[in-house]
């Protein structure tokens, strides 16, 4: 299928800006500055949420940065809550990159979001991250009384990198026989360390995500680390048995749409509940697009009212 034509053109619309820099040519410092300007530019501003409280929790290596949203009109009842990690390849993105698809997830969807600020690399590499992933939804667990939500209705999520995060978290709490977790929302997510797949060798370059920034991403998060760590590679998990039902997405003209495809026949190869969905037209990243695609909007909506349905 073709890129959708709003894809298409913001794609040709970055090609033509010759003097733009990369984010894979800054450091990562520059980086980042680069990630949140085109998440202000291409993102909606302004939602209305019915509140928002940022939290410092403990973390495995010191305080870890969160934000909880409560959907409008929430009520008095625990809520069901959805823990969220963001994406940007371990090395980039924040609060501020996502806030507005946090604000759509937890208004859509009825759950309480809670947005985690995990530890960057490549000032904190693997397994930093992940470490911090399954600390914040431990803390979520142990705390959902005085948050105000439901312990036994929580799930996590998280796009590109903050996928990888959700999938990992969720193997990490299935062995480790808790926290307890009810649904995980998998979003385009990094589920291998293979940069040499049919969707790499199709969509490398040119469509927002390059192999190039994997690449860069993997170099600086993953070091010298061991690839086949399904810590970083949960494809590569000996075992998915067990895992909470999923909800799988990938965009048609993604480097990750393969993997993402495999993780889901993974899961349901091993008797896990999965719905997986392909945006044939879309690119990596278009939930945080939800200004310039329309199609972003729908999925968004899709993908709460699923979370929703599954934890009701």
């Amino acid at each position: 299928m073709a890129l959708d034509p709003q894809a298409k053109a913001l794609l040709d619309g970055m090609a033509a800006n010759k003097d733009a820099p990369r984010i894979i040519d800054l450091p990562p410092a520059g980086a980042r500055e680069l990630y949140r300007a085109m998440a202000a530019q291409l993102d909606l501003s302004g939602l209305p949420i019915g509140k928002i409280e940022d939290r410092k929790i403990a973390g495995p290596a010191g305080e870890i940065p969160v934000r909880l949203y409560t959907p409008v009109a929430a009520g008095g009842a625990p809520l069901p809550v959805l823990v969220y990690f963001h994406g940007g390849g371990w090395v980039i993105g924040d609060l501020e990159t996502h806030d507005a698809l946090c604000r759509s997830l937890a208004n859509e969807s009825g759950c309480k979001v809670v947005a985690v600020d995990y530890r960057l690399a490549p000032e904190h590499r693997f397994p930093a991250a992940a470490e911090d992933a399954l600390a914040a939804v431990s803390w979520v667990e142990a705390n959902a009384a005085s948050i105000g939500v439901d312990p036994n209705r929580i799930a996590v999520a998280g796009d590109s990198a903050g996928g990888n995060l959700a999938a990992v978290v969720s193997q990490l709490a299935r062995d480790a026989k808790g926290p307890r977790i009810a649904f995980q929302m998998l979003i385009y997510p990094v589920t291998d360390t293979d940069t040499d797949t049919g969707s790499y060798r199709a969509f490398g370059t040119g469509h927002f995500l390059e192999r190039d920034g994997m690449v860069w991403f993997f170099d600086h998060y993953a070091g010298e680390a061991d690839r086949a760590d399904p810590r970083l590679a949960p494809l590569k998990a000996r075992s998915l048995q067990g895992l909470p039902p999923a909800y799988v997405v990938t965009a048609g003209h993604d480097v990750l749409r393969d993997e993402g495809r495999a993780y889901a026949e993974a899961l349901k190869a091993a008797g896990v509940s999965v719905e997986y969905v392909n945006y044939e037209g879309m690119i990596h990243g278009f939930f945080n697009l939800q200004a310039v695609l329309d199609v972003a909007r729908d999925a968004v909506k899709a993908a709460a009212k699923a979370l929703k349905d599954a934890l009701a």
